[in-house]
């Protein structure tokens, strides 16, 4: 399984992605509508909200590939493509783009006998931006979904379509990953202008990501043994905060149950189970 798609290739989360599957000797096309401003590997201008050419996209990529052989097609999907937040288009068509491209992939992939999709889910699921106080923490994927977003929304949705369409189609894996907030290193600069209120980070639990770590959770997704339909929290190890985890719960969310103990300044998005799946580990922080 060596030659690999990437949808939304351009983007932060997928530029990493790229990187790193290329560095671990993969095969790699960027399908996405705008081509990477430093390109790493084959660029394919694809509107995935239109199935015909989600088919195309992944039935030649091997061929775009290595254009000496013929088209076949790609083996595996990384589906990043997405609108990416809320509030950066109409919340109607942030929905109606994710759903669609969601479907899009996943019924071309499994059309097309691909083994694997590893694809782009949310921490949002869990009620992010927290209105409300959590159930407990750390959040865990037995936390309940709450979508105050259309974007969440969108999300939840697309976890159901996936063991819907894993129903169907047993062999093909899909693999989702529910990505805390996105940061590369050149981020973590922005990071002290959060210690000083605690309410500004509160909506997400002061989590992040690092977009390197996003990368190898996608790359562990492909090479993991799992195969079924299932989703998967992938934060970093800590917070974006010099406080005390502890301490900004007693203090912005006085009463929330904590199910364990926690580290001083450990991440209140749990992990342990895409480290028990598959074998994630975070490497990067801030701290470091």
């Amino acid at each position: 399984m060596k030659n690999i798609v990437v949808t939304g290739g351009s983007g932060k989360a997928g530029r990493a992605v790229i990187r790193e599957l290329l560095d671990h000797g993969y095969a790699v096309v960027n399908v996405d509508q705008t081509p990477a401003s430093s390109p790493l590997c084959p660029h394919f201008k694809v509107d995935l909200t239109k199935f015909g050419e989600t088919v195309e996209a992944l039935r030649v990529a091997a061929g775009v590939m290595d254009r000496r052989r013929p088209f076949r097609a790609a083996d595996a999907v990384v589906h990043l493509a997405a609108i990416p937040d809320t509030g950066l288009a109409p919340e109607a068509v942030t929905f109606e783009t994710n759903v669609t491209t969601t479907y899009n992939v996943f019924s071309a992939a499994t059309l097309l006998g691909l083994s694997r999709i590893v694809w782009a889910s949310s921490e949002t699921t869990s009620g992010v931006p927290f209105r409300h106080p959590p159930d407990f923490v750390p959040i865990t994927e037995d936390h309940p979904v709450r979508a105050e977003t259309n974007y969440a929304l969108s999300k939840i949705l697309s976890e159901e379509m996936a063991r819907q369409m894993h129903r169907w189609n047993p062999s093909t894996a899909f693999i989702g990953l529910r990505f805390c907030f996105i940061r590369d290193e050149a981020d973590y600069a922005g990071f002290p202008a959060h210690w000083g209120d605690p309410h500004l980070r509160k909506y997400s639990l002061w989590n992040y990501v690092d977009s390197r770590d996003v990368a190898r959770a996608c790359r562990l997704g492909l090479e993991s043994a799992f195969t079924g339909a299932d989703h998967f929290i992938i934060a970093a190890a800590d917070t974006v905060m010099t406080r005390p985890s502890r301490a900004l719960m007693a203090e912005i969310f006085p009463g929330v149950p904590i199910t364990r103990t926690l580290g001083e300044f450990e991440t209140l998005f749990s992990f342990e189970k895409a480290r028990a799946v598959l074998g994630y580990e975070p490497r990067h922080s801030w701290r470091k």
